[in-house]
């Protein structure tokens, strides 16, 4: 019998929740198979097996906190010299290796009977491994089944009856109103909600806004779009916007710098280390494409895409969420069309993209036309950057945007 040891997941983490857990107890596992999805506050771990053998206990459910250098679970190890672990070779034999391991989980049936001694307060049924996990496929909640075993213990009998109710076991439950709960903020969201809290109130905020012609770089993509089919990606506006944005960083380094906390330097950086706002299923996280200037369109591309399947996937690693120079969040894609971003602290500025609207406007002549719009909302660190010069920034990067042949005549 083997506890394994949570390990040290990260720089400074001391503690993750557990997301999922992907064996149960009782299943033999081997080497390198993954046990269980923990979060961090910087991303999603899976945690793999080091040896092969039997889960014999689980020592957190879902949902709880589990910390660094505690057991996580415990198995038992397969001798390496011995043959390897065999299946049961009948259902019966299941049952009766699964209930031996399930002797040291204590449960409770959820309503009493008049055996209640024998019976132990945890809120859990007593019932084997197997008839747990046939409680899962059949989506029954075990507490609520009363059991015919020993001491309470469901079987299979017990689920197979409950699996057709009757009409008199139905209970209509009266609607109630004015009802709370509360829900710990963890993992990412967590380190969210600090880092934004932090950025507000240490960051001097400032906003620009401005509304951008899309219509030639909506021909631009349309034209691009089959060449970067055959390559296997899929282009959308963004990559435009990211290379655009490395462009214009080119005439106003400032933009790309970082402000040290007592305003005594300013460090500006090379490369520009270009972010993306991910809503993922973990939370809003800023994975960021390393030295756009030196990338190709088709590059950016790839790049983003991996990053957001990855972001979505909640399976991001460290180095794509450090380093971080520029950030571009895409409120468009959920219907947003002005905003006013919190800055990605130590960074200095942000823009939300709004989404792209068809409007009248006035041509050279006063003729009305319709346009496709998209409006931009910077905001910028006001210790380092002046409006004047954010106004200058954002008309460049806006020539590129409305003319995108010319980021030709910049793009080495």
């Amino acid at each position: 019998m083997q506890d394994f040891i949570l390990p040290d997941i990260g720089e400074g983490i001391v503690e993750c929740e557990v997301v999922k857990w992907l064996v149960t107890q009782g299943q033999d596992i081997i080497e390198d198979q993954p046990v269980v999805e923990v979060m961090t506050d910087k991303a999603l771990v899976e945690i793999p097996a080091k040896y092969s053998g039997v889960i014999t206990k689980l020592y957190y459910a879902e949902g709880d906190i589990a910390k660094v250098h505690f057991p996580l679970f415990a198995m038992q190890v397969t001798d390496e010299n011995s043959a390897p672990l065999q299946e049961p070779s009948t259902v019966k034999e299941v049952e009766t290796t699964e209930t031996n391991l399930s002797n040291t989980v204590t449960a409770v049936t959820s309503k009493p009977t008049h055996t209640d001694t024998d019976k132990e307060n945890t809120g859990k049924a007593l019932a084997s491994p197997a008839v747990r996990r046939l409680a899962r496929e059949l989506e029954i909640e075990l507490s609520q089944i009363v059991g015919s075993g020993d001491k309470g213990r469901v079987l299979k009998d017990d689920l197979t009856a409950s699996a057709s109710p009757t009409l008199e076991s139905v209970v209509v439950t009266p609607k109630t109103t004015g009802g709370k709960h509360v829900e710990p903020i963890r993992g990412i969201q967590a380190a969210m909600a600090k880092h934004m809290m932090h950025s507000v109130f240490t960051v001097p905020h400032f906003s620009v806004s401005e509304e951008i012609e899309m219509d030639k770089l909506i021909d631009a993509r349309s034209q691009l779009k089959a060449s970067f089919e055959k390559e296997g990606v899929k282009l959308s506006f963004m990559p435009f916007f990211i290379k655009a944005m490395s462009l214009a960083l080119e005439q106003f380094p400032i933009i790309n710098s970082q402000i040290n906390s007592d305003c005594s330097e300013v460090t500006y950086f090379d490369d520009h280390n270009i972010g993306l706002a991910v809503d993922s299923k973990v939370g809003l996280v800023v994975p960021n494409i390393k030295g756009v200037q030196n990338l190709s369109l088709l590059e950016v591309a790839k790049k983003a895409n991996e990053l957001v399947d990855l972001a979505r996937q909640g399976r991001l690693s460290s180095v794509d969420l450090k380093g971080g120079t520029i950030s571009i969040s895409n409120i468009g894609v959920l219907g947003g069309t002005v905003a006013t971003p919190v800055i990605n602290a130590p960074e200095s500025a942000i823009v939300a993209l709004g989404k792209i609207q068809r409007l009248p406007r006035f041509d050279e002549n006063d003729a009305v036309k319709a346009v496709n719009i998209m409006h931009v909302s910077w905001s910028g660190d006001h210790r380092i950057i002046d409006g004047a010069t954010m106004v200058r920034f954002n008309n460049l990067w806006k020539s590129y945007l409305e003319n995108p042949i010319t980021m030709l005549a910049v793009t080495r």
